[in-house]
């Protein structure tokens, strides 16, 4: 299995422009080298050497040159009195947390809670107890594919931003024991992940993120007794220097990247701001920095839309662009508005996508990932980084579009600065139309409609995009009713992987069961760019919204597929009709995954469906076409599916066919289609 996955990776490389395959093997070539220079670089990196690298005198005198320079968060101690008054039962929430993580207990990616004991196994899958040798990273099969192992749930315990509430509660009460339970764990995680030898180096983009969460910590226990010993310190600040190091020469560049190049930035970005002038700190920056500027314009469509085509990585994202430039500002550094106007447009993105409530559409893949977690909002609400950016780039409107828990806000910009937010934003949001990124969304008061209508992903490979094209997410009088069916898992399951990311699992016509952009199943994140979905038109004003599209994945059966989505904002009611054109006989599926909790009952020749207090009647056109209701999961997060319900329509026969769905709350049927004429 590990020589035919070796193929297919020569294979794509060769496939690239000759230009780009000789720059690869001059990389592969060094970063092979590292199988016998790392431990040599990591033994060297002792305290002489740390010294000479920083030109300073001793430890203390570096220790303190460190904790001098800026970081653009809030590391300074913080009134429990005062954060309860900006966001109530923060400071609980935060010592409950602090306890779990001293008690070395973790609640991530679906495990539900693990108590990790120590020493810790940095290399173990807890949730289904198999793990991964020690070993040279590059050389470790991290799949695991004959195995239900998931390599994200190491990965995401050594990224250790579990420790965050610990560095928070040290803050609020300045107890020295968080700092010792902190500093043991960072202790064992460098005694248990040898520099490039364990599963945790496999992928650079875990360094890189390490820098994030390893310099708050610093910044945030830098002064404690427990942080004071030189010893420790020599170990940490190696630790993270190495960190840098390894990141700048294992870069994952390709020809076209995504959020692992841009985490490799960002953390080179972290690590140059936080080190200075110490060794190849500024060099690391430069890069980092450098290559950041181009892949904001890249990597983000003109209308602020990621185009990783996935609501969840859009935030990930945001925030990788958003911390670097953050810590250049508090560096003193310029910030050219070539790269803020991105930011801005990003902000305006999360601005129309997020609901009344603060949750999210569920649009394309999803893995929990941060930069660096704060706050106790759900996992879901990305409401944070309006304010946060609003904030960094001084823009009052972005201001005045906020709403939402301020915690973030708090331990981003203290608590003087989070207290300024009001509750609520100044005016509602609109309905907006992002036609480059490919996103139309429907507002009126609490409805919400979420319409993905452009690029597949990673432009047109697919990555983290699904086979969504047509596929909408709807809300009505604030009640969650049609919901995508979210990731679930990456490698621990292929079939799970593919099953979530395949057109039946979207709210989209599926013809013959063949999907929209075919895929390999045994290629996780690439598809062909068969869609190549368009809007046809988009019209909003006071009386209603109407949408458009039509996409091309089923070309190649000749078979072309429309729909029309209309918000009625009087009537506050949802219609979609589709219509699949072509010749012969073909087998056409409708569905329609209903949130989770909303109950679902057959009702005369409709169907009922309840959600947060209300009751909602969906009708359709009966002509050849059968409804079936059966049990289907919503994955809200990654590793969680909840039981929930899909409503199909199903048609098999002669094209063109045409199916019209009307949802209404009770009593409101008429048809906005009909009103057209």
């Amino acid at each position: 299995m590990r020589l035919l996955d070796a193929a297919r990776r020569v294979r794509r490389v060769l496939s690239k422009p000759p230009g780009f395959v000789a720059q690869r093997i001059l990389q592969e070539g060094e970063r092979e080298l590292d199988r016998w220079l790392a431990p040599i670089r990591e033994r060297n990196l002792g305290r002489q050497r740390l010294l000479s690298l920083a030109r300073a005198a001793s430890v203390d005198q570096l220790w303190t040159r460190l904790r001098e320079r800026p970081f653009p968060a809030w590391t300074s101690a913080i009134d429990g009195g005062e954060l309860d008054r900006i966001e109530p039962g923060e400071r609980a929430r935060i010592l409950a947390a602090a306890e779990l993580a001293c008690n070395r207990t973790v609640d991530l990616l679906g495990t539900g809670p693990v108590a990790l004991g120590g020493p810790i196994d940095w290399a173990r899958d807890y949730r289904v107890n198999l793990g991964w040798p020690a070993g040279f990273a590059r050389s470790i099969d991290y799949v695991n594919r004959a195995r239900p192992s998931d390599i994200k749930v190491p990965w995401e315990i050594s990224r250790l931003q579990w420790l965050v509430p610990a560095g928070q509660a040290y803050l609020l009460t300045g107890e020295e024991r968080y700092a010792e339970a902190v500093r043991d764990i960072l202790l064992e995680w460098i005694d248990g992940n040898p520099l490039a030898y364990t599963v945790n180096w496999s992928c650079t983009m875990e360094a890189a993120i390490r820098i994030a969460t390893w310099t708050w910590l610093f910044h945030v226990f830098g002064s404690s007794l427990a942080w004071h010993d030189e010893t420790f310190r020599v170990r940490f600040l190696a630790s993270l220097y190495l960190h840098g190091d390894f990141t700048r020469r294992h870069i994952e560049k390709s020809d076209i990247n995504g959020n692992h190049y841009t985490a490799d930035l960002a953390g080179l970005v972290m690590a140059g701001c936080f080190f200075g002038d110490v060794g190849d700190a500024g060099r690391w920056h430069d890069i980092g920095w450098s290559g950041l500027q181009q892949e904001i314009i890249t990597q983000v469509f003109a209308d602020g839309v990621d185009f990783e085509a996935s609501v969840p990585y859009h935030r990930l994202v945001f925030e990788l662009f958003l911390w670097p430039m953050m810590f250049r500002q508090v560096c003193g550094l310029d910030i050219p508005a070539a790269y803020t106007a991105p930011l801005r447009a990003m902000a305006q993105f999360t601005v129309a996508y997020s609901r009344s409530d603060g949750t999210s559409p569920l649009w394309g893949d999803a893995d929990d990932a941060r930069t660096l977690p704060f706050g106790g909002q759900k996992l879901g609400d990305h409401r944070y980084l309006i304010a946060q950016t609003a904030v960094a780039l001084g823009d009052a409107g972005l201001a005045r579009q906020f709403s939402g828990p301020r915690s973030e806000l708090v331990w981003i910009f203290g608590p003087a600065t989070a207290s300024t937010f009001a509750g609520a934003p100044s005016a509602p949001s609109q309905s907006a139309a992002f036609p480059e990124g490919g996103v139309y969304i429907m507002r009126h008061e609490d409805d919400h409609v979420f319409i993905d209508c452009g690029p597949i992903g990673l432009a047109g490979r697919g990555g983290h995009g699904h086979n969504d094209a047509l596929s909408f997410e709807a809300w009505l009088e604030g009640a969650p009713l049609i919901s995508d069916r979210g990731s679930f898992v990456y490698t621990a399951s292929f079939d799970k992987r593919n099953e979530f990311r395949a057109t039946l699992s979207h709210n989209t016509p599926s013809v013959d069961g063949q999907e929209i952009n075919r895929f390999d199943p045994a290629n996780l994140w690439n598809m062909q760019d068969d869609a190549r979905a368009e809007c046809i038109a988009w019209q909003s004003d006071a009386a209603a919204d109407r949408f458009a599209g039509r996409h091309h994945g089923y070309q190649r059966l000749d078979v072309t597929v429309e729909r029309q989505i209309v918000l009625d904002k009087a009537a506050r009611q949802l219609q979609i009709r589709d219509t699949i054109d072509g010749q012969g006989h073909h087998d056409v599926t409708v569905p329609l995954h209903l949130a989770p909790d909303v109950a679902v009952e057959r009702s005369g020749d409709g169907i009922l469906l309840s959600s947060a207090g209300r009751a909602f009647r969906v009708s359709a056109t009966s002509d050849g076409w059968t409804l079936v209701i059966d049990p289907t999961t919503i994955s809200p997060s990654y590793g969680v599916a909840l039981p929930s319900y899909r409503l199909t329509w199903k048609r098999s026969g002669q094209l063109p066919a045409t199916l019209c769905v009307t949802i209404s709350p009770e009593g409101a049927l008429a048809s906005a289609f009909d009103a057209e004429g």
